[in-house]
This record gives structure tokens, sequence and C-alpha cells, in this order.
């Protein structure tokens, strides 16, 4: 059975040890780059490989004419692909990637494999806490794995730029989500990027909003209600986020619901605000 969405902790550990289930800690702090490596070396699900956020998982080079792609930008195809195979992905591959926020980070290797093609790869439902609290044993050692040979193959997702979030304002045509928390997303709060407030006409989506109290996702028809209360369909709504991340996590939970199509803007806040041309819109 391929996973494509979920894994409970319970599965995950029948399989763990097995050579072709690659599983990837993705923890990570904002505030502070280095804390998960340093989680990840106190205590990580056995067999576990550490992908970290800014160097695996981004790259924060300038776009070709210098510009700012926001804070976290997606890295070049074939150089993720790079990484994939030295984490010893294969196209047989089952990923499983994890953290300890939810799916907060996991979703963005999530959704990036299926950018490059790669369909068996899901989400540690609960993540770390739901693996300790089944009674699963962390380790300390390092895995590694023989070199995979994972190749770059066509999209499964669909993402779009600024320039047509630009051209979506003149002619609405699509539902814009933003997955922040409200208070930024009213521009009440903005810590981490210059300029508070939100893409004219954006709704607000909380990704924590896709999680129950225990931190696993909500079950498949609950999402679907909550999310068809703010999109007509899935194939024209767009999500987005402070810098490309947690909107990852909307895009998780709308397969989980069965509204797969969904666009993604990786650049998204952090990006948009940069440029002061760009329209924003403060409030509800």
């Amino acid at each position: 059975m391929r996973h494509t969405t979920l894994i409970s902790a319970a599965e995950l550990a029948q399989h763990v040890l097995e050579p072709d289930w690659i599983v990837l800690d993705c923890r990570h702090d904002l505030a502070n780059p280095d804390a998960g490596r340093a989680a990840y070396d106190a205590g990580h699900i056995p067999n576990a490989q550490f992908a970290h956020l800014d160097r695996d998982l981004s790259d924060k080079k300038p776009g070709p004419n210098g510009e700012f792609r926001g804070r976290h930008p997606l890295p070049d195809r074939g150089a993720f692909i790079e990484i994939l195979r030295k984490l010893g992905v294969n196209h047989s591959s089952q990923v499983v990637a994890y953290d300890a926020q939810g799916g907060m980070f996991a979703a963005r290797l999530w959704w990036m494999l299926r950018w490059v093609g790669h369909e068996a790869v899901a989400v540690l439902d609960g993540g770390l806490p739901a693996w300790q609290a089944d009674g699963q044993w962390l380790s300390t050692e390092r895995a590694s794995k023989l070199r995979g040979n994972v190749n770059d193959r066509p999209s499964l997702v669909a993402s779009v730029n600024a320039n047509d979030i630009l051209a979506n304002l003149d002619t609405p045509s699509r539902a814009i989500i933003d997955a922040r928390a409200p208070d930024r997303f009213r521009g009440d709060n903005e810590t981490l990027d210059p300029v508070g407030g939100h893409i004219p006409g954006a709704k607000n989506r909380f990704f924590k909003d896709n999680l129950q109290a225990d931190g696993r996702f909500k079950p498949a028809e609950q999402l679907r209600a909550e999310f068809g209360a703010l999109i007509t369909a899935p194939e024209t709504s767009i999500m987005q986020c402070g810098s490309g991340v947690t909107a990852c996590h909307n895009l998780l939970a709308m397969e989980v619901a069965g509204l797969s199509g969904a666009a993604l803007y990786p650049g998204s806040w952090s990006e948009w605000c940069a440029d002061p041309s760009r329209p924003v819109t403060t409030g509800n």
C-alpha cells in the first residue's frame, strides 16, 4: 500500500526499518534555524534522516534579475533531486516526513516531493508527539542510506507566481487562501516580514485549524466542509502563507479531504510585500 497523504505512528512503526522506507525529520524553528538539527541529534525516529528547511527545502539565492523570491523560495528542481538521492530516495521509496509542530514543516517536504513527481510520500499524523504517545522509541544514531535513483518526473502539483496573482486581482476568478495566523493576516502583529497585511481579496484559513486538539488532522469530511465554505472548486484555488511553507499544510489537508488540484504560491506574502508596487490590504 502506498501512502500519499497521512500515516499513523502505529503503521509507520511496522515499516520504519525497511530499506525502501525513507523517514525524514523536518523539525525546525523559524527563530532558531539550528534547533531542528539539535532536536534530531537529541532523539529521533529510528532510521530517520534530517532535512533542513533552509538548506534542503529552500534556496535563498535571488531570482535571475536579483529580485527577492521570499523567505523560503523553492530550490532548483535538479538540486532538490540531488538532495533526495543523497537521502537514499528511489523511485520505489515510501517517504514519510515528520516534525513536532503538527506537520507545519513536514507538509512542505510532502508538497515538494509531489512537485518533482514522487507520489509515495506521507506526513506522520501527529508527528513526533504521536510517535512517542504510541510508545515508540527514539534513536540518537544518524542513519545513512545508499544513494538513491529518483529522477525528476512530471509534477503532481500546481504552482503560481506573483504575476499570476496580480492578473487574478484584475479579473478575480481564483480564490486565494492565506494560511497565516489571523493577527498576521489582518496586519496586526507582523513579526517576520517588513509589511503587515494580506493580498487583496484573500481569505484566511489558519493552518492550525486543520488539526484536532491532539495534533492529528481532522477527519476528511470535516476538512471538506470547512474548506468548502471558503472555495468553490480546488482547481481554481491558490494557497499561500508567509513564505510558502504552511500553505502546504492547507494543501495537504485539502488532499486528505479529497479536494485535489489547488495551486501553491511559493513566494507567498514575504515575496509579495517586498515589492511596494503590489497592493496590500489590512483588517479582515
